[in-house]
């Protein structure tokens, strides 16, 4: 994606953000980039052409204090955010991934897949889904599965719908980035580890989520959710000092100008403090690490309208700004 002029302002909370920028033809490099739509080039004064976001990270502790004070030198030369490319703004090691997080989507669907010969009126199916969620939160059970670093593509890039899906969805999520090594974080520490967050679109093919040539396997993630480019990330990463409570954010999709999700993550069953500490009990998250937290009610199974060639999805979360992809559908011979 290249920022055009009409679109250079950097739409997120606080003085700066993080992201990763290059020139036409340029390479890729880790930027400071400001409201008001400029962007400082982060190699000369951390003093490394090959620097990354994720360096920066590694370091969070002395980076953070640093990145504050270029952001109020308003001497350094910048450049405006037209016409440079952004990319994903981080690429991790991990990500980590969330699925039935958001109370009212996880009863929709539970009242949507009704099991053969289940004629019980809608509202006891709706009540008996919402005693399942209120079990899963009292017994700290959140769902969380692995995702491949691999099928991230940058927050504007086309997302090419590989030929095999029959069912392309889509699912906007808060993504929370990790800033120190974090193994059995407690609930009420694990957000000292988050350096910051920034917008994931977690692409799913619903015909490929479970076996069909096994049944009783269970869900198949590698083949519904990891084909290259199925997750859009950025454009920015703000850091959790400008966000003020990442549980009371607002997260709306829109396919092709059309608002299909649109709900705060006030409706989270386990809030990005609990999935983090979750996750960390098991494995050790590293800096540049993704926890993506769930998507929303409104995806397109409930709509009955997925993805196809050339739909555009614009995704916004309250203070990170805003991504736009536009799907197409793989070439084939």
């Amino acid at each position: 994606m290249f920022v055009k002029p009409e679109a250079a302002s950097a739409l997120f909370a606080g003085p700066f953000a993080l992201g990763t920028l290059s020139a036409p033809d340029g390479p890729a490099f880790p930027a400071l980039v400001t409201p008001d739509g400029q962007a400082l080039d982060l190699r000369t004064p951390f003093g490394g052409e090959s620097l990354t976001v994720r360096d920066l990270l590694d370091d969070w502790e002395t980076t953070l204090p640093r990145l504050r004070a270029l952001a109020a030198d308003t001497s350094l030369p910048r450049t405006p955010l037209a016409g440079l490319r952004v990319h994903a703004p981080v690429e991790p090691r991990q990500v980590f991934q969330s699925g039935a997080n958001y109370r009212q989507h996880v009863i929709d669907l539970h009242v949507a897949h009704r099991a053969p010969g289940d004629d019980r009126p809608e509202g006891e199916r709706r009540a008996e889904a919402a005693e399942i969620m209120d079990r899963r939160a009292a017994e700290d059970l959140p769902y969380v599965f692995i995702g491949l670093p691999s099928a991230i593509t940058g927050p504007g890039d086309d997302v090419v719908l590989p030929a095999w899906t029959e069912q392309p969805d889509w699912e906007l999520e808060l993504a929370a980035v990790i800033g120190r090594p974090a193994h059995r974080v407690s609930v009420e520490e694990a957000l000292e580890y988050v350096a910051g967050y920034t917008i994931a679109n977690d692409l799913t093919d619903r015909a490929t989520v479970f076996r069909r040539d096994m049944p009783q396997i269970g869900t198949d993630w590698l083949r519904s959710k990891n084909a290259p480019g199925f997750t859009p990330l950025g454009p920015w990463i703000v850091p959790t000092e400008s966000i003020a409570e990442p549980n009371d954010l607002r997260l709306v999709l829109k396919l092709n100008g059309e608002t299909m999700q649109d709900e705060s993550t006030k409706d989270m069953i386990f809030d990005v403090a609990r999935m983090v500490a979750y996750a960390s009990q098991t494995a050790r998250l590293l800096p540049g690490d993704l926890v993506l937290t769930g998507s929303p009610a409104g995806n397109g199974m409930h709509w009955g309208r997925l993805l196809r060639d050339g739909d555009v999805m614009e995704s916004s979360i309250t203070g990170l700004g805003v991504q736009r992809t536009r799907c197409r559908a793989e070439e084939t011979s």
